[in-house]
């Protein structure tokens, strides 16, 4: 059977092709410090043209999963109404190609919730948000992020409270580090809104290799430095996986408090 490598918390944790070795992270970090033997040029560019979703693997999941609840944050002024359920997020825009599941619990004994409506949004490669509804600091008042809908998108949880987009790493802006929104509802009930965060070594080897992120200045902030990042970070940054054919997965369990 394969084994896979799952990335997490400064350590490599092997796991066969269904499950992966059981481990409790540690908790209360500030800032995830994790070591990734990859470059650039593993990953494909030009974003999801070339991926075949049904080629992709299952994700690879925490076995042990640190069910704590997730930390609410702020809905901010790039969100929008009505997006679309749908897989696939990209509508066909640059970037390093990623697959992006979530797996929703409930933080009080880890049983996952199914039909969980999650839905995420995260910048494109530049940095900018899409959405006409979206504020102008978000869209940069760029007339083709405005038209589009690109990295947004829902899904309902299955039976395991799982669910997975294919999407792009998404580019820096001003004043914040890396992240994707995610708000859930269930039942109709708006449960979290939140972030998620990556990893800052792993964004200095796309920012400063990758081609699709190429001629953009140096970002300003880091995770150490970001104002809405939680104090116990370690909780709110995506695991992550180097897929066979250039493609990054990245993983997490999100705990709902109700």
């Amino acid at each position: 059977m394969k084994r896979r490598t799952l990335v997490l918390g400064g350590a490599a944790i092997a796991a066969s092709s269904v499950i992966a070795a059981a481990i409790w992270p540690r908790r209360h970090l500030a800032i995830a410090a994790r070591t990734f033997d990859w470059k650039a040029s593993d990953f494909q560019s030009g974003g999801t043209k070339a991926v075949t979703w049904e080629a992709l693997p299952e994700p690879l999941f925490r076995a042990r999963p640190n069910c704590v609840a997730t930390l609410a944050q702020t809905l901010g002024p790039c969100h929008v109404n009505n997006v679309p359920a749908r897989r696939d997020v990209s509508e066909g825009k640059p970037g390093l190609p990623l697959r992006l599941a979530v797996r929703i619990v409930h933080a009080a004994d880890c049983r996952p919730v199914e039909k969980a409506d999650i839905e995420i949004w995260h910048t494109d490669h530049r940095g900018i948000y899409s959405g006409r509804e979206a504020a102008e600091m978000c869209t940069f008042g760029d007339a083709e992020a405005i038209s589009g809908l690109a990295f947004r998108g829902r899904q309902l949880t299955d039976a395991q409270g799982q669910a997975s987009f294919l999407t792009a790493y998404p580019g820096w802006y001003s004043g914040r580090t890396p992240h994707v929104h995610c708000r859930i509802l269930v039942d109709g009930r708006e449960l979290l809104v939140s972030q998620i965060y990556f990893d800052d070594a792993l964004s200095d080897i796309v920012y400063g290799e990758h081609p699709d992120y190429a001629g953009r200045p140096a970002r300003d902030t880091r995770n150490d430095a970001d104002n809405l990042i939680p104090d116990d970070a370690a909780d709110h940054i995506f695991d992550f996986e180097k897929l066979d054919g250039g493609v990054l997965s990245a993983t997490i369990t999100i705990g709902l408090a109700a």
